[in-house]
């Protein structure tokens, strides 16, 4: 089966729409969210309609957990707690319990799927350091790929190491190893680049490719200055950080 991957679609409904119209032209098997569906930009519930609609399976992230009341916003910096008063006054009671049954981890036999680490996602796995610790997981699970969310860069990681793409931005998984992969963020990239990133994980190959896509960031940052959120939250959109 092929799987596209989206991950930390923050509430950006022109990067989600975007995403959506290449991940449709590739006519995938199945769309898979890791979470974040909300918080910072301001379209939650065009975002999760549309998420509901389509039947995409999807974990909750912490900032959906944060939305709908399930945790507080302890640790958050000050725009990313002022995003998040605002998402839980903007969201519809009708999403937030939705929000409140998204599991914090889905196994599709060949992957699973979680937001942050995994049984936390409020921590976050930067580095091959930070997901060396979580490789029995992979074990528990019985499964080789665990793929996450929430650093909102993409990045591969195993037991042995960090890997890249190729030039034509795929991965050869190979066999007898297991991998973390992160396939960036759509709503809100930080690794330099603005583009909205998604993979696809080709469960029979055993690749992932890696895909960005340009859509219209200066509509997605006027969308979060109307809406009276930090302006910080506009400029970082265009400078994908």
């Amino acid at each position: 089966m092929r799987y596209a991957i989206i991950s930390d679609t923050h509430a950006n409904i022109d990067a989600f729409q975007a995403v959506l119209k290449v991940i449709d032209e590739m006519e995938v098997d199945q769309i898979v969210h890791l979470g974040d569906v909300i918080g910072y930009n301001a379209n939650p519930n065009e975002c999760c309609e549309i998420i509901r609609s389509r039947n995409i399976p999807t974990i909750l992230g912490n900032h959906d957990a944060v939305a709908c009341h399930l945790e507080e916003p302890w640790g958050f910096n000050p725009v990313a707690l002022e995003a998040a008063l605002w998402t839980r006054e903007h969201t519809d009671e009708d999403h937030l319990e939705w929000l409140r049954t998204l599991p914090d981890a889905l196994n599709f036999g060949s992957f699973v799927a979680v937001h942050g680490a995994p049984k936390n996602h409020n921590t976050y796995l930067f580095s091959w350091e930070d997901v060396l610790p979580h490789m029995y997981y992979l074990e528990e699970q019985n499964c080789d790929l665990c793929l996450v969310g929430h650093t909102h860069s993409p990045a591969i990681f195993s037991e042995d190491g960090v890997y890249t793409v190729d030039d034509d931005n795929r991965f050869e998984l190979g066999e007898k190893k297991g991998f973390f992969i992160n396939p960036g963020a759509v709503g809100q990239p930080r690794d330099g680049n603005p583009h909205a990133a998604f993979g696809v994980f080709d469960s029979e190959a055993r690749v992932f490719q890696q895909f960005r896509v340009p859509y219209p960031v200066e509509r997605a940052a006027e969308r979060v200055l109307e809406a009276g959120l930090p302006p910080f939250l506009a400029e970082r959109l265009g400078l994908g950080r």
